[in-house]
């Protein structure tokens, strides 16, 4: 008898509840419908927006703390496997041998104490700061639950007032259950109103706690870490003052500190046609000291002809060192202006058919330096303010580079001291569009870098 009248009490509960839940969400629906009002406390509610918040922080505090210890803890470790090493490799016979293993043994008591001091004043401190915010939560949610109970019994006292039909018996005891639902809530409402904001400006002290115990315990933990680092930097001095005769010197690796100028590399056409390589061309233009003392080089008759033929010229001209330091002197002394001098040809040479020599009445109307004539073959888009833009089928006068730190190195062979007069990076030229200058005659603001490979050699 007695089991089944405490199951029909469990029952009588679970069937209370359950009504309960059912007229809160009755309460909630016709609120948000706009058919019944709803009891607000903006006040409260900024109570609430300022829980969470400090909620938030405190629990990415916390996890940031245990972050912290978990690297201070590899931290040890690696540092014990480190001093374990130098007692294994530290000879028996050394001086300072009882010294390296006391330093070794303070070192990891030192990390211990450190870990342990960071667990007990900052990792439990902030625990129990979190400790208290469930309890505070689960108190704001049913204050929450108690404040929908309180506006349900208000609109069913105010409906049975105002029905035509009045129960006196139905309106006492609604204005009892009203009484009763309002006195539930307040009571809690009473106390969150000033737990949350006393909770909320104590974060403050706690911070501040927090934060000041873990920089102090930083503090002293490296002060005697210092301390130890120097005495094991004296036993160190010391043993190298006995053993200095066997120094082992410490070589610098070779490093270049002046990073190399990236060339820059002209895309390919956009046809697919094939990228002539900037060291197959070659200019005939001018007579290089080395080229006619050199046997073995000679002159390309046509802006086509193979690189190979550079090559042996290039090679023909290095095999007598003597002879190539001195053309490369007097180059270097040669070209020490701006603009490289023209050199009078005194025997005919054709490029492309076309007689060298005919050429000096039209260089009277060409650009300072002027050099030869290319055709642009595809369109090419500049990519900086210094580059020219191309569409095939324009006239480019070519000249060369006025700065002279641009150009390649003088102190080349003679053949890469031609090109050097020709060639900034690999595969451009220095020119001026034929329009542009037959138009302005004005060097300074048309002139511009293209890639060669987008162009024909035409003169």
């Amino acid at each position: 008898m007695a089991e089944l009248g405490s199951k029909g009490v469990t029952a009588g509960k679970i069937a209370s509840n359950v009504q309960k839940k059912l007229t809160r969400a009755q309460e909630k629906v016709l609120q948000k419908l706009g058919k019944a009002d709803e009891t607000k406390d903006e006040q409260f509610e900024q109570c609430v927006q300022n829980f969470n918040k400090q909620l938030s922080e405190g629990t990415r505090l916390q996890k940031d703390l245990r972050t912290y210890l978990a690297s201070v803890k590899a931290m040890h470790e690696a540092s014990k496997k480190l001093t374990e090493c130098l007692q294994e490799v530290y000879e028996p016979d050394w001086p300072g041998r009882d010294d390296t293993n006391k330093i070794a043994e303070n070192n990891d008591l030192l990390w211990t104490d450190f870990h342990q001091k960071l667990v007990d004043q900052a990792l439990l401190t902030m625990d129990t700061y979190l400790g208290q915010f469930p309890d505070i939560k689960s108190r704001i949610a049913k204050r929450g639950r108690k404040l929908v109970d309180y506006d349900s019994a208000r609109h069913h006292f105010e409906a049975l007032q105002t029905a035509k039909k009045k129960d006196e018996t139905k309106i006492a005891k609604a204005e009892e259950e009203l009484v009763k639902a309002q006195k539930v809530f307040e009571e809690m409402n009473v106390d969150l109103q000033e737990e949350l904001p006393s909770l909320w400006n104590s974060r403050v002290g706690f911070y501040v706690n927090t934060f000041q115990s873990i920089a102090g315990l930083e503090e002293n933990f490296h002060k005697e870490m210092s301390k130890l680092n120097q005495n094991l930097h004296d036993v160190l001095l010391g043993l190298d003052k006995q053993y200095s005769g066997n120094a082992f010197p410490v070589k610098a690796q070779p490093s270049d500190s002046t990073p190399a100028k990236a060339n820059k590399s002209p895309s390919p056409p956009p046809d697919g046609s094939p990228i002539t390589s900037p060291e197959t061309k070659t200019v005939n233009h001018e007579l290089e000291p080395s080229t006619l003392e050199a046997p073995g080089a000679s002159i390309p008759k046509s802006p086509s002809q193979p690189a190979e033929a550079a090559h042996a010229g290039a090679e023909a001209a290095g095999s007598e060192a003597a002879a190539g330091a001195e053309a490369s002197k007097t180059e270097a002394d040669s070209g020490s202006s701006s603009l490289p001098a023209v050199v009078v040809e005194t025997f005919p040479a054709t490029v492309n058919g076309t007689v060298e020599g005919g050429a000096s009445s039209e260089r009277a109307d060409m650009p300072p330096g002027f050099l030869f004539k290319v055709q642009a073959m595809h369109d090419y888009t500049a990519t900086d303010s210094d580059e020219l833009q191309l569409k095939a089928g324009d006239v480019v006068l070519v000249i060369p580079f006025e700065n002279p730190e641009e150009q390649l190195d003088v102190g080349a062979t003679a053949m890469n001291l031609r090109l050097s007069k020709l060639q900034r990076d690999e595969g451009w030229l220095m020119g001026v569009k034929e329009s542009d200058w037959i138009q302005r005659k004005e060097l300074d603001q048309c002139r511009g870098v293209f890639p060669e490979n987008f162009t024909e050699r035409v003169q």
